[in-house]
């Protein structure tokens, strides 16, 4: 947890005012009871009805002090601790950022948003609680032991009897508590994961009637989670009685010998009801001890789980910063093998071949051949175990990953849009597009028709995750977010599997003059989508089974006979 607390010191001069604010407040509340004991000793028992009005006024003045210090102190606390959470949240997201695609396999989707989420959140709160507690706590200690000794030593020996008490209960319900912390937010990683996947997933699990099973798996993530939570609380709920139960019996003590030094007249009423208060003071002061050392080890476990992430290094980095911009829209696989991690067989075996501008390069082959792997590590989201990439003639690891992605427009396998307007997701793919570029890029997509037949056209609103257009319609749009980027090399990973047959040959046909001067490689099921490709190569189980135009392959290459009979049938072969 210190290791985040570093990032407090852009705050010092926040945090130097939030200790002034509790010195203030702590000295006024220590200041009340001697007032308080003045009243009863020279007003009440003497009957000076005018000295208890004057130190009356007194008390409510330094009462009125303690309040506005109080509140000024909560204020900044606040923002010093949801600063600071800004601030981690910023940092975790930049990071992140960074992440080949092993890592966010590693970690997680669902782990990262509660650490970047719950987990920070626990942090701020606890934060918040510090600045108050821990700085409020010694002095209200250390001041409350001053005045009580003041008043009385012989009887402040009563409070040294239950140190050792307290200090044996925190020590007793951390050793407990810290696992159970780390098994709640593990739990609630798992909640989340299953919560996510049954909200992305809802139309699968209705079409195949799965509500039920998966109610109960959420069911399980949730008890987990409601149990592992009621074993921390039943901690919690043991220390607060327990540390009042202390605080009553020295209460109880203090009164028993505090009347006996009265009636041997070695202590006044007044000193004896100041000296309760300031134990009271005391016993507060160590309950609020005892409660931080209770909430930061949750803390502690959340700071840890940030921390993993902000020390794993990203294992793509750049190496160079050589330049991309020869030999403009070249592409060349040069013996590129790739392994994923913890995979016995490679994914992808040897491959070579060279893409060079105004060629199409069609990728096919069965399902799990290596296609969207070997279009994957191009623009490196994954690095190859061997072999090289060169775009523009620069090896892809000898350049800066942000100028490799500048030369590519790639659109995915699984379209994805973002919230806001269908203008906004197409200028994702150039921030400084203009209304024309935008409009002429859907119009290349097939998407302008259907665009301009919505109520608001470029200006209707995307909902979350695109559930307002239809796959097709997200197809062509993330196809108009790659053209309007014009970029040197165009990957496009079976970006046409949702399309009719009539819209993927529009679309191929429109393509084929927009991206003349530049290079397309096209991940394909279809056969029909690569029938014209200038270069195809087959992918068979990671290897590349044969390269060619469709009729030479069609002759000599038995895999890619067998697609092309599996769709077109025997017709086309012959």
């Amino acid at each position: 947890m210190l290791k985040l607390l570093k990032n407090i010191k852009v705050y010092k001069w926040l945090m130097l005012t939030v200790f002034v604010l509790m010195f203030a407040q702590a000295m006024s509340e220590l200041y009340l009871p001697t007032l308080m004991g003045d009243i009863v000793d020279h007003g009440v028992v003497t009957g000076d009805v005018g000295y208890i009005w004057k130190i009356g006024g007194v008390m409510l003045l330094v009462a009125a002090i303690g309040v506005t210090v109080s509140v000024l102190a909560s204020y900044y606390s606040a923002k010093i601790a949801m600063g600071l959470g800004r601030d981690i949240r910023r940092n975790v997201f930049t990071h992140v950022q960074d992440f080949s695609l092993k890592e966010f396999d590693e970690v997680g989707t669902a782990s990262l948003i509660t650490r970047t989420t719950n987990d920070i959140t626990q942090i701020q709160q606890v934060l918040m609680m510090l600045l108050r507690m821990v700085i409020m706590a010694p002095f209200m200690m250390i001041g409350g032991i001053i005045m009580a000794v003041s008043k009385d030593a012989k009887l402040s020996l009563v409070i040294v009897a239950t140190m050792p008490v307290l200090a044996g209960a925190v020590i007793l319900i951390m050793k407990k508590g810290v696992p159970l912390f780390k098994a709640v937010q593990e739990r609630l990683d798992k909640l989340n994961r299953v919560m996510r996947e049954n909200l992305t997933g809802v139309r699968v699990i209705r079409a195949f009637h799965r509500e039920e099973q998966e109610a109960d798996r959420l069911q399980d993530a949730n008890a987990n989670l409601t149990n592992v939570s009621i074993r921390v609380n039943k901690l919690m709920a043991f220390m607060m009685p327990t540390m009042m139960l202390l605080m009553n019996m020295t209460i109880v003590a203090i009164i028993w010998f505090g009347g006996i030094r009265i009636d041997h007249g070695g202590m006044q009423i007044g000193d004896l009801m100041a000296f309760i208060q300031y134990v009271m003071q005391i016993m507060f002061a160590l309950v609020m001890a005892s409660m931080m050392f209770v909430i930061v080890p949750r803390a502690s476990v959340s700071a840890n789980r940030i921390n993993a992430v902000l020390e794993q290094k990203p294992s793509i980095y750049d190496h160079g910063k050589h330049s991309a911009d020869k030999l403009p829209g070249t592409l060349e696989f040069d013996h590129v093998s790739f392994r994923y991690p913890g995979a016995e067989e490679p994914a992808l075996s040897d491959i070579s071949f060279t893409a060079r501008p105004g060629e199409v390069t069609a990728i096919i082959g069965g399902t799990g051949s290596g296609k969207s792997t070997l279009v994957h590590l191009i623009p490196r989201f994954y690095d190859a175990t061997s072999g090289t990439i060169r775009v523009n003639g620069t090896d892809i690891q000898a350049a800066t990953q942000a100028e490799i992605r500048s030369k590519i427009g790639f659109v995915p396998q699984q379209a994805t849009l973002f919230t806001g307007t269908i203008a906004d997701n197409i200028r994702f793919g150039k921030e400084d597009a203009t209304t024309e570029e935008i409009m002429h890029a859907a119009t290349i997509a097939q998407a302008d028709e259907f665009i301009q037949d919505m109520e608001n056209g470029y200006e209707t609103n995307v909902e979350q995750g695109g559930t307002n257009v239809s796959g097709g319609q997200k197809q062509r749009l993330s196809i108009a977010r790659a053209l309007v980027r014009k970029p040197d090399i165009y990957l496009f990973d079976d970006s046409f599997s949702a399309l009719d047959y009539r819209t993927d040959a529009n679309l191929r046909a429109a393509l084929k003059t927009e991206t003349n001067q530049a290079t397309v490689l096209i991940v394909a099921q279809r056969v029909s989508t690569v029938l014209d490709a200038d270069r195809i190569i087959v992918l068979d189980h990671g290897h590349v089974a044969g390269i060619g135009i469709h009729k030479e392959l069609v002759k000599s290459n038995d895999v890619y006979r067998e697609i092309v009979a599996s769709q077109l049938g025997e017709e086309e072969i012959a």
